[in-house]
């Protein structure tokens, strides 16, 4: 199965002002996730524009993927709202089946997508209207909902999902991009994002007349019953609050690269961010 890893730089270099960078701990899931799909279920490819492919190759990890593809240095939406645009944007360049994997997420063993179907997300969130409050609460202008929308269907949580569906991917990602582009709101970094991501994925998958299904729960992804999976996303802010969990974390992801993958030693040993731990 095709898979993409997408890096938009434009939400990291609006808040920093600086040159883009990757954490140490973001780095190796990345390294992780990208070979680790390689070797078990297939090629994958980083979509991201041209500061990410420059960062790549000046550290050496363009290696790691079968191909980069500069295709979103003309992104066009709020980056400080919408810093995830970037996914919508490289998914509505693909034709389905896909994968689509963030880099904080690895997949560690082989998956039968002939068993999968029309949509299978990582896991199902609820509606908490904290987090995705009804249509009234957003503001957009030249945008209406489509009226076969059902805002009652849970939300996807898409930090991996493999779309074999071409019409719900073609009209998931155009709207989601209409509705970003429409929106006025310039500082809620929450609930439109996760709105047009997350929701916006299984209402148009219902009006595809596709099936959403997932490959495990968020209680099981947060314990030792998953296996299959792991996704370090809840566990950044831990990590750059406790720096003795942050250096145990990356030199286990370390030692497990230079395991599996041990050419990427060299490679590795001379990142300026990850020297500390060779």
């Amino acid at each position: 199965m095709k898979a993409i890893h997408i890096n938009w730089t434009k939400p990291f270099i609006n808040k920093t002002h600086g040159e883009y960078m990757t954490e140490d701990f973001e780095l190796l899931t990345t390294i992780l996730s990208a070979l680790m799909w390689r070797g078990k279920n297939g090629d994958i490819t980083m979509i991201t524009d041209t500061a990410g492919a420059e960062y790549y190759k000046r550290i050496g990890i363009d290696c790691i993927w079968d191909k980069i593809e500069i295709l979103l240095d003309t992104v066009n939406v709020n980056p400080d709202v919408f810093w995830a645009a970037g996914k919508l944007y490289a998914l509505s360049m693909q034709n389905a089946p896909v994968a689509m994997i963030d880099t904080d997420f690895i997949v560690w063993e082989t998956l039968d997508f002939d068993k999968l179907g029309d949509i299978t997300v990582i896991h199902f969130e609820d509606l908490y209207p904290d987090v995705y409050p009804p249509k009234e609460y957003f503001n957009t202008k030249n945008y209406e909902f489509d009226s076969r929308f059902d805002w009652n269907v849970k939300a996807c949580n898409t930090a991996f999902c493999v779309i074999k569906n071409e019409k719900a991917l073609k009209l998931y990602t155009s709207e989601a991009i209409k509705f970003m582009k429409s929106a006025e709101e310039t500082y809620d970094r929450l609930k439109y994002m996760v709105f047009a991501e997350q929701r916006l994925l299984p209402m148009c998958a219902k009006v595809s007349g596709a099936e959403v299904s997932a490959f495990s729960t968020l209680s099981d992804l947060f314990s030792e019953n998953e296996k299959r999976f792991t996704h370090t996303w809840g566990m950044k802010q831990q990590m750059r609050d406790n720096p003795a969990l942050r250096y145990d974390f990356c030199k286990r992801c370390i030692n497990r690269i230079i395991h599996e993958y041990p050419h990427m030693y060299s490679i590795m040993r001379e990142i300026e961010n990850l020297k500390q731990y060779f």
